[in-house]
């Protein structure tokens, strides 16, 4: 699986942007998808996940209520809406695939197979 993320940009705190991650193959329905992001001098967090049929969602505390995940598995794509930003939510946003069965997985980053690229989002205060 092959993973390509784009959407990040520059915007105003308070704002929102809207990521998308697109994945080649046939396969992508049976890969949860997870978003991470990395800020400078910072650990890779993770952020939201998705399971396979959109059945469960998994948010960081940070951005829960203000960051939602969904996906097309007829498009290939699962997409990360952020809304409300913040400066702190500036960072280095990596798109993710892994084919875990267990729940406890979602939120750690050495359970998934497949990385995409990044794309940055900086939000000025």
């Amino acid at each position: 699986v092959q993973l390509q993320a784009s959407g990040g940009g520059l915007v105003q705190a308070g704002g929102s942007l809207r990521l998308s991650c697109a994945a080649s193959g046939r396969t992508f329905s049976t890969y949860n998808m997870g978003w991470f992001r990395q800020a400078p001098g910072k650990e890779r967090e993770f952020v939201v996940a998705i399971s396979r049929s959109s059945s469960s969602t998994y948010y960081a505390d940070s951005v829960k209520g203000r960051f939602t995940i969904s996906r097309d598995n007829a498009k290939n794509t699962v997409y990360l809406q952020m809304n409300s930003l913040k400066p702190e939510d500036t960072a280095v946003y990596y798109c993710a695939a892994g084919q875990f069965y267990s729940g406890s997985y979602y939120r750690n980053k050495s359970r998934y197979d497949y990385w995409g690229q990044g794309t940055l989002v900086t939000v000025s205060s």
